[in-house]
């Protein structure tokens, strides 16, 4: 898995398939439950860190999900496996904006909805109208309200797969989002361009405060552990400085939430979703 993850680690899966489209997609996940075979979609293997024992089962990767499409009145529809950036950039193309905050967050837009990524105070899925998930084999559409979300969560019932989105957007012309796209890369290429493999943020933000503020307080910034360190340039990265293992990862994270909690009593948790056979 370390061929498919932002990080560059993890250890190897039993089986990975890509499949092409839903009906090929439903045809897999037959064949897998009906061999009693466990399994984990991914997009394009970011906000993951896979255990260096890797994954017991089959690993599904959505990137081929990839259309965006115009629905009407304002909307848009996009499938798990197209990239945030080229989403925005269909909506300019339409004539529409309002999610111009996710154009530097690397990955997907099942990883984003998964995780209600977002920055600025703003969260993908409050532009959001509705998700398609298949949902025991049958694909369906669930409005919003039907959910339970929140700041970086959505659950979802056990087995749930997102399939697409679409958002509720405004007008907006091209070059006003334009401005949008070029701040949001411009500054995340200032703060977060680490130099090394990463997963993004590492750790969610507490309530009113910041993770980073929190590890830099402990003294955390820079830290190392075998291959895995705390980036010198935003300390709620953790990068691969070359070799590094899951191990050194999940190490360091232990470290540095000790070390948050000991200075000031708060517990980090973890933004990163860790899969893997323990």
């Amino acid at each position: 898995m370390s061929l498919h993850t932002s990080l560059k680690v993890g250890g190897p899966a039993d089986l990975y398939a890509v499949p092409e489209d839903v009906e090929d997609l439903q045809s897999l996940l037959s064949w897998l439950t009906g061999r009693n075979i466990p399994w984990l979609t991914i997009g394009r293997g970011y906000n993951l860190l896979v255990l260096d024992t890797g994954i017991h089962g089959a690993v599904i990767s959505l990137e081929r999900f990839n259309r965006v499409t115009a629905e009407g009145n304002e909307r848009i529809m996009a499938e798990a496996g197209a990239e945030n950036l080229a989403v925005v950039r269909c909506a300019q193309g339409l004539g529409l904006g309002g999610i111009g905050f996710i154009s530097g967050i690397p990955g997907t837009i099942g990883g984003a909805i998964k995780m209600n990524a977002g920055a600025y105070g703003e969260g993908i899925l409050d532009r959001t109208e509705c998700l398609t998930l298949m949902r025991g084999g049958i694909v369906a559409d669930f409005r919003m309200k039907e959910l339970d979300y929140g700041y970086r969560h959505l659950r979802l019932e056990e087995g749930d797969l997102i399939l697409a989105a679409t958002f509720r957007l405004e007008k907006r012309a091209a070059d006003q989002t334009e401005e949008e796209i070029r701040k949001d890369l411009e500054l995340r290429r200032s703060k977060h361009n680490v130099g090394f493999p990463s997963a993004g943020s590492f750790f969610k933000n507490p309530p009113k405060q910041a993770a980073w503020r929190l590890i830099d307080t402990a003294g955390m910034r820079g830290a190392k552990l075998g291959g895995a360190q705390v980036s010198p340039v935003h300390s709620n990265f953790l990068v691969n400085t070359g070799g590094a293992t899951a191990q050194d990862f999940i190490d360091l994270a232990t470290t540095v939430k000790n070390a948050v909690f000991v200075t000031t009593g708060v517990t980090l948790e973890e933004e990163v979703r860790i899969v893997g056979e323990l």
